[in-house]
């Protein structure tokens, strides 16, 4: 679990991508950076800009930022070409493009009590599931944590997802119940979700609180290593077809996936905004994504070029770095949010593409 030495990393920069190197470049050679309406993306800087502001390479530019008129798209443009140096990621082994996959946030139905068709609970975190914070004890495993549960003297691994699922030792933390298992799965795979909850009064939101500790496997790699799918149909679309065909084989795909989530209820305040990510910010539909924190920091806009999913298309616009996945590991890797609902959702099941990432850091780091 230790970090390899940051090598790669390019001087007189913050530490950012070990194994990982940075290229500067300009930004004329970001392409379709002149056709990004950036109006779009301000909304999202500012968001990140809460807690950046706080870092001595952040306090200036988050500052003009926030003087910025939002409706001038000309002004800024100026404002990022002014203030920040883009840097090309590249991985370790040479390349410079990685896998961009998609997520969003559900809509599921649920109620406050088991009954009828809401037989599928959704769970708070235990009390027992304890969380140790690596980088307190090893300074060089920042961001990397370890979970367990307290038995005698020893830290020992939390129960896998079949080992809870058949223990029952989740009972009485239940938040929730939902009407399909398959969607409560996907929730745990997305990270966050709404409810419409079966009285018709009220939406709330399951947000991430915490997880058991096991990495994320894919139910879709599986399937396609069984050959029960191919890896073009291993979308989210596909595997639910799959299921649907092999209702007896339900519970023996979820379990490939070890890791569970935990989730806690919040109030959907603004219907506009998606979930907190791991920066603590709300997300922004198409304007935030999901990145490995062991290279590219958190708050940090990034320039992404990559494709519409299931097509060629060029998705090409500025995003910022607001969230972290299980499953999003690797220099060249991102995880695009495409917002709320059905469309939403459509749109990330179907998303696998290859692209390029580019990191827009302030010129007073270069400098420095």
């Amino acid at each position: 679990m230790q970090e390899p030495p940051r090598s790669g990393t390019t001087p007189g920069l913050p530490s950012v991508a070990p194994g990982a190197n940075l290229r500067a470049t300009t930004f004329a050679t970001l392409p379709g950076w002149g056709n990004d309406d950036l109006r779009q993306v301000l909304p999202a800087f500012l968001t990140s800009c809460t807690t950046q502001a706080r870092k001595s390479d952040w306090k200036e530019p988050c500052a003009i930022a926030a003087g910025l008129d939002g409706g001038d798209e000309r002004a800024i443009r100026t404002f990022f070409q002014s203030f920040f140096t883009p840097y090309q990621v590249v991985n370790a082994d040479g390349s410079d493009n990685g896998l961009v996959t998609g997520y969003y946030e559900p809509l599921l139905k649920g109620s406050r009590k088991r009954g009828g068709s809401y037989q599928t609970p959704i769970y708070r975190a235990p009390d027992d599931l304890i969380t140790v914070d690596l980088a307190s004890i090893y300074p060089e495993l920042k961001g990397l944590r370890l979970r367990g549960r307290l038995v005698g003297n020893k830290v020992l691994p939390y129960p896998s997802r079949a080992e809870l699922d058949k223990s029952g030792v989740l009972a009485g933390k239940e938040i929730l119940w939902v009407d399909d298992p398959i969607d409560a799965f996907f929730l745990q795979v997305q990270g966050s979700g709404r409810v419409q909850m079966n009285d018709g009064s009220s939406i709330v939101r399951v947000a991430y609180a915490d997880q058991n500790g096991y990495p994320y496997r894919s139910i879709g790699r599986y399937l396609v290593d069984k050959g029960e799918l191919t890896l073009a149909q291993a979308s989210a679309q596909g595997i639910k077809g799959w299921l649907a065909a092999n209702p007896g084989r339900q519970q023996e795909l979820l379990n490939a996936n070890p890791s569970y989530v935990f989730f806690k209820e919040e109030k959907v305040l603004d219907p506009s905004k998606g979930p907190k990510g791991a920066q603590g910010v709300p997300l922004t539909p198409m304007r935030s994504i999901a990145v490995d924190p062991q290279f590219v920091p958190l708050g940090t806009p990034v320039f992404l070029a990559t494709t519409q999913p299931n097509n060629n298309a060029p998705l090409q616009q500025l995003v910022v770095a607001q969230d972290t996945g299980g499953a999003i590991k690797g220099a060249v890797r991102a995880d695009f949010f495409w917002g709320f609902g059905n469309e939403a959702g459509d749109k990330a099941g179907k998303m696998k593409q290859r692209g390029m990432m580019w990191l827009l850091l302030p010129k007073v780091a270069a400098a420095r």
